[in-house]
């Protein structure tokens, strides 16, 4: 049987000159749970995942130029732009409680360099498949059309793209008078990604919070042995592999991961 997943109920706020958007999946707990997502993706990839955290409230941020969120006019997609983002997330809408951050991807390099910079604002981060070395290539994101004329032609463009996990890249399209497209800012990616490569293992390091590291054992995105080195340079970092996972461990293996995430949120000083 599959489990009910509850409506989630939108909300916005401002931050800086852009109205972002969130999902606000409710329960009375005081405990915040922060969800940000990678590239391409919204904050509707954690609808199921939200679910299975019955003590949190989950909030699912859609981050700068995704879902719902505005597209920033003059392309500002600098490391800085989307820390301030999560910082007036928590200032303006949970009155600047500390949270516990949960990031895949783009996301979860967002939320170690916002530990690195505002300690007293973060309990404690699950960093999903990315790396303190990052080298990404989205320069397929050209080659895909403003709109198709179809969903499946949509698809096809992904794939003709090169891409394989088609399914978590439409998750972000919408359809409008034009036809079939992305949510995201596809231009503004070409902005953004060549700020989000580098190196980064001051910010990883900065921080003391615990932080649970989940690795996709097939990612395109981060290598084992990386993965391996974060963990043994940074104390209170544990080390999740799921080996037969990609990039997206949370959309291969829902209940593994929900599994990992419950156990480390439990008791996160434990090794």
């Amino acid at each position: 049987m599959t489990e009910y997943t509850p409506l989630a109920q939108r909300k916005y706020f401002k931050s800086g000159n852009l109205q972002l958007s969130y999902l606000d999946f409710g329960g009375d707990s005081r405990q915040v749970l922060v969800m940000l997502h990678g590239y391409m993706a919204n904050a509707r990839t954690f609808s199921e995942l939200a679910a299975r955290f019955k003590d949190w409230r989950v909030i699912a941020l859609d981050q700068r130029g995704h879902g719902w969120s505005d597209h920033p006019p003059g392309r500002e997609y600098a490391r800085e732009d989307y820390v301030m983002d999560i910082w007036n997330l928590i200032q303006s809408e949970l009155g600047g409680q500390p949270v516990t951050i949960l990031g895949h991807s783009l996301g979860g390099l967002n939320a170690y360099q916002f530990a690195a910079r505002y300690p007293e604002l973060v309990i404690a981060l699950i960093v999903e498949d990315i790396g303190a070395e990052i080298s990404a290539d989205f320069s397929f994101a050209g080659k895909l059309p403003f709109r198709s004329p179809s969903l499946k032609q949509l698809r096809e463009s992904l794939a003709s793209a090169g891409l394989r996990a088609i399914d978590y890249f439409a998750e972000s399209v919408l359809e409008d008078e034009r036809g079939w497209g992305f949510r995201t800012d596809l231009k503004g990616l070409q902005v953004s990604v060549p700020q989000s490569n580098g190196v980064w293992w001051d910010d990883w390091l900065r921080s003391s919070c615990p932080i649970l590291l989940i690795h996709g054992g097939r990612s395109f995105i981060l290598d084992t042995e990386q993965a391996r080195r974060m963990q043994a340079r940074r104390p209170g970092t544990k080390l999740v592999i799921f080996e037969q996972c990609g990039h997206g461990v949370h959309s291969d293996d829902l209940n593994g991961y929900a599994h990992a995430v419950n156990g480390f949120l439990a008791d996160p000083y434990s090794n």
